[in-house]
């Protein structure tokens, strides 16, 4: 208990860090690609005025210049235009268009998730099921995204429909690559490493509950365990907007991606670390809640001491 705000305060750091460092990740591997940025933007045998084009876009005075050129931009609102998706659209407006469809499908996913973990924290699952959760966690996302992208096809036609890709979507992100399985069987097991503790019995004995002796010990570790679980699904998302055609932000880093249009890539992975940021904060404030709690109860031992 000493040093109880130091993973706080790492957390905080690593939140306030990751904005900065994934675009600046993203201008340098921008300049180690072969040619120069203007280049990609305008190539010289398909059009003249490559020179120009880097002067407008500050990509003529090196990843420095341009990094902070428009990390300034992006603090006062202006995000840029991309370059080859949507060639002179603003950023920021395709951004906030994609965003509610991705926070969306991201909330409805982490409901499997908090159930899945209440459950085995209550001890409402009973281990006989263990094996069909690996069996359903070991089936890949993309293959059961194919699955259901084909299904709506069927069902709504090639248009297909948005609420029901969303929830297909959902359904696959909250299920596949281990997400449920991974949130019930890792509750379980670190609920009953902590019920097996003396302090644990001798609260059976004064007729306490287990649950309110065991969850001020494992919050934070639990709490952990959920941000990991939302990271994971964020990373999913990407494939399940591709496959299932939503119209999120990881559709649209793909897109942009795949026609090297830096001008959208980069606010795009900016706005993801912003969402793992986030998470990282709320784990943070949720653990010095937690901490500040426990050393106002001292009746709860911290730690699983009698």
């Amino acid at each position: 208990m000493k040093r109880w705000w130091l993973r706080p305060l790492v957390r905080f750091v690593a939140a306030l860090v990751l904005p900065v460092a994934v675009p600046f990740l993203c201008v340098l591997l921008l300049w180690a690609l072969p040619g120069d940025p203007a280049s990609i933007i305008c190539p010289p045998e398909s059009c003249s005025g490559t020179e120009e084009l880097a002067r407008r876009w500050n990509l003529d005075a090196g990843p420095g210049h341009y990094f902070w050129s428009w990390i300034s931009g992006v603090a006062q609102g202006e995000w840029g235009n991309s370059w080859r998706l949507m060639t002179g659209m603003g950023v920021r407006a395709l951004v906030e268009e994609s965003v509610p469809n991705t926070l969306m499908l991201l909330g409805l996913a982490f409901i499997p998730v908090v159930v899945g973990s209440l459950v085995a924290a209550l001890e409402l699952v009973n281990e006989r099921v263990d094996p069909a959760l690996q069996v359903i966690g070991a089936v890949p996302g993309i293959l059961l995204a194919l699955l259901a992208a084909a299904w709506q096809t069927l069902t709504f036609g090639p248009d297909g429909e948005r609420m029901a890709g969303l929830l297909l979507g959902a359904a696959v992100l909250g299920l596949a690559d281990g997400v449920f399985s991974g949130a019930v069987l890792g509750t379980r097991s670190l609920f009953g490493s902590e019920r097996r503790q003396r302090y644990v019995g001798v609260a059976v004995l004064r007729g306490e509950r287990i649950i309110e002796n065991t969850l001020p010990n494992v919050a934070p570790a639990f709490i952990g365990q959920l941000r990991a679980r939302g990271v994971q699904l964020l990373s999913g998302a990407v494939v399940i907007e591709v496959v299932l055609r939503i119209d999120g932000v990881g559709d649209l880093l793909w897109q942009a991606t795949l026609v090297q249009d830096f001008g959208l890539v980069m606010p795009v992975v900016t706005a993801f670390a912003l969402f793992s940021s986030a998470l990282l904060l709320v784990q943070a404030v949720a653990e010095i809640g937690v901490a500040l709690l426990v050393r106002r109860s001292p009746r709860v031992p911290l730690g699983g001491a009698a």
